[in-house]
């Protein structure tokens, strides 16, 4: 395997995407109305064991990874708070990641009133990640969080809701609270980036797509 081209501890990586999830949607919805209605502690237990890896995963991408336990945290907090008051209106699924998504805007919005120096993201560094390793999984999960960091923010967040959490298209729209088109119309685009960044990279002089890192509201 070659060596690293950063310094420092290596990152870890977000869990390879998953198109199926061990409690469908139904089940999970269940079970949380189970836990807001009674309250016991092993439903609660249950259904934060039967989410943590979508929110993980979601929030890793969103925001980046060194931050990702955190926002986890931050978001099942809330949402155990706010858990007595679901109704089942949306899958719980849904709920949740509306949820996480609100969690890191509100961390983005804190970030960006203390001031702080401005770094471009590294693309040329994360475009080196996509040379052939001999590891494939770990070198791959921190390739696509490096370019996705390189994505406008809209078309990030719908790419990691349909191709890396496996949401379908209307639970990403009700999430990121857009129209279904407008979803589809953030994949494709999202997806040209991604393949604009990797020829970036087979091609010194081309240029990468520019990065847009503010959050939208």
């Amino acid at each position: 395997m070659g060596s690293p081209s950063r310094s420092g501890p290596p990152r870890r990586p977000p869990p390879p995407p998953s198109r199926r999830c061990p409690v469908d949607d139904q089940q999970l919805t269940a079970l949380a109305l189970t836990a807001a209605r009674s309250g016991c502690p092993h439903s609660v237990e249950a259904f934060v064991r039967a989410t943590q890896r979508d929110v993980w995963r979601f929030v890793a991408h969103l925001a980046d990874v060194q931050s990702a336990d955190d926002l986890a945290q931050e978001t099942f907090l809330r949402a155990l708070g706010s858990l007595p008051g679901f109704a089942g209106r949306s899958s719980a699924r849904t709920w949740l990641l509306s949820i996480a998504r609100r969690t890191v805007v509100d961390r983005h919005r804190r970030a960006a009133a203390r001031p702080r120096c401005a770094a471009l993201p590294d693309w040329e560094a994360a475009a080196e990640q996509q040379q052939p390793r001999s590891s494939g999984g770990f070198e791959d999960g921190v390739a696509l969080a490096d370019l996705l960091e390189a994505v406008i923010h809209e078309r990030r967040e719908a790419f990691v809701l349909t191709q890396v959490v496996g949401l379908s298209y209307a639970e990403a729209a009700l999430v990121a609270g857009c129209p279904i088109g407008t979803v589809r119309s953030r994949v494709a685009r999202a997806r040209d980036d991604l393949i604009a960044l990797i020829r970036a990279a087979e091609t010194p002089d081309a240029r990468p797509p520019h990065p847009v890192t503010a959050l939208a509201g």
